[in-house]
């Protein structure tokens, strides 16, 4: 079983990764959150499971690929 994770923008320096696979997969999108980082989540962080976005208590499969960005703005 894995799950990819990846980081992209700020976070992806914030938490020192881009991409990372969890052979154990976590119950949520948040539960993986917490197994790739012990950083608390910035409160406006956006999750997508495979291309969608989701809500942090979206549940997760075998394969998933979660990914964390921090809202996008512009002008």
């Amino acid at each position: 079983m894995t799950i990819t994770v990846r980081m992209f923008a700020g976070l992806r320096e914030r938490v020192g990764i881009d991409e990372t696979r969890l052979t154990e997969t976590p119950a949520t999108v948040a539960d993986a959150w917490k197994a790739v980082t012990d950083i608390e989540r910035p409160g406006n962080t956006l999750a997508a499971v495979n291309h969608e976005y989701v809500e942090l208590e979206h549940p997760l499969a075998d394969g998933d690929e979660v990914a964390f960005f921090p809202p996008v703005t512009g002008g």
